[in-house]
């Protein structure tokens, strides 16, 4: 398993996959429900843990998401056995330059 992209800042470390689909949420029809795609979780979380071996807490996890029409946008952060695994969206629909200020402030939250 290789993980998309992995940036580093003053001592601290962002593992990012990113992830299409046409429904970025999954359906849960027995509860009637949307959640998240549980196995892109675990997928994170195992990068985040293998980079951290030293349990620091300074690895972090981002699942970045395609925008699609949904009317659910995944706009997650959560604490999971101390690292911060965090699950954006990102509107591809739209000129560069804002696709560009997306990903800076996704970034700027996660990682500075």
């Amino acid at each position: 398993m290789k993980s998309d992209i992995t940036l580093r800042y003053q001592g601290k470390t962002l593992i990012i996959d990113t992830k299409y689909y046409g429904q970025t949420m999954q359906t849960n029809s027995l509860f009637n429900s949307r959640t998240l795609h549980s196995h892109n979780m675990y997928q994170i979380f195992t990068y985040v843990k293998n980079m951290d071996f030293a349990r620091s807490g300074n690895v972090s996890g981002l699942l970045l998401y395609a925008k699609t029409d949904e009317d659910i946008v995944p706009d997650n952060d959560y604490i999971i056995s101390g690292n911060r695994i965090s699950v954006k969206t990102l509107d591809l629909n739209t000129d560069f330059s804002n696709i560009s200020k997306q990903l800076n402030a996704i970034v700027e939250k996660l990682l500075i």
